[in-house]
């Protein structure tokens, strides 16, 4: 907890187009508990709101050495994606052990046997992207997978000078997924050069760097440890300003009709 002599000045907003949760804000007092998880917490960044984004929930979990569950998740129909940031976790999917450091990538199909376990000496903090998967017929459920950012070359955006580029965990014509939770790359000065305005939710989760990020009518500075949850066409961009990369861990809803029926 803060101390007394600090005023409650921080940049945290809630509207009706964006949320933005800064670092700051992430204390003791806002931390979650979960059945059947030992020696852990978790901020619940993101839920399904009415009226508002309703496609996801994210988490950043907190498992102290010792700490994690063999029964996580409480919804059968749920997949998951596991983000590492600081730590290593034990995951075991589907009977084979995987040993997760930071840029860890997991993605856990729905009805999958799971469950997490931090047999270090030190803290660990990953997300955790809970979707309900989104079935049709004639295309098949995603297997789940295990691996590294550190793997994977990431791509870089047309016209784009090198200075904006995207990790891509899986590939954008695979129809099978019905998400999307990429790294956002961008060197200093490189930008989102116009306003997006699209279908997607987003979770956007600052891993490094500082940025002006453009959120409907506002431009706001930004920097690592900071949390952006975007409602569906909600107007967004960015210009890179730190001498480092400026990256962040990127939610989107993808490859599906938008539901006809509220």
């Amino acid at each position: 907890m803060p101390t007394q002599n600090r005023r409650a000045d921080d940049k945290a907003i809630f509207n009706q187009a964006y949320v933005l949760i800064p670092k700051s804000a992430f204390s003791d007092i806002v931390t979650s508990y979960f059945p059947f998880w030992q020696k852990s917490r978790g901020w619940v960044l993101a839920r399904p709101l009415s009226g508002f984004a309703e496609s996801f929930a994210q988490y950043i979990m907190e498992v102290d050495s010792g700490g994690g569950s063999d029964n996580p998740e409480p919804d059968r129909e749920a997949q998951a994606i596991i983000f590492v940031t600081k730590g290593e976790i034990e995951l075991n999917l589907n009977g084979k052990v995987h040993k997760m450091k930071p840029g860890g990538y997991a993605y856990i199909a729905p009805n999958s046997e799971w469950s997490i376990k931090n047999n270090s000496q030190k803290k660990a903090f990953f997300h955790w992207i809970r979707k309900k998967y989104q079935k049709i017929r004639g295309l098949e459920i995603p297997p789940s997978f295990v691996t590294n950012e550190q793997y994977i070359t990431p791509i870089e955006m047309p016209n784009s000078e090198g200075k904006w580029s995207t990790t891509r965990f899986v590939e954008i014509d695979d129809l099978r997924y019905d998400c999307h939770v990429n790294i956002v790359n961008f060197k200093k000065g490189g930008s989102i050069p116009f306003a997006e305005t699209h279908i997607m939710e987003h979770g956007i989760y600052v891993l490094q760097g500082r940025a002006k990020y453009r959120l409907n009518n506002d431009w706001i500075d930004i920097e690592a440890g900071d949390y952006m949850w975007l409602r569906a066409f909600c107007p967004q961009a960015c210009i890179a300003k730190s001498e480092e990369d400026f990256r962040y861990l990127l939610y989107k809803d993808v490859n599906r009709h938008p539901k006809l029926e509220l």
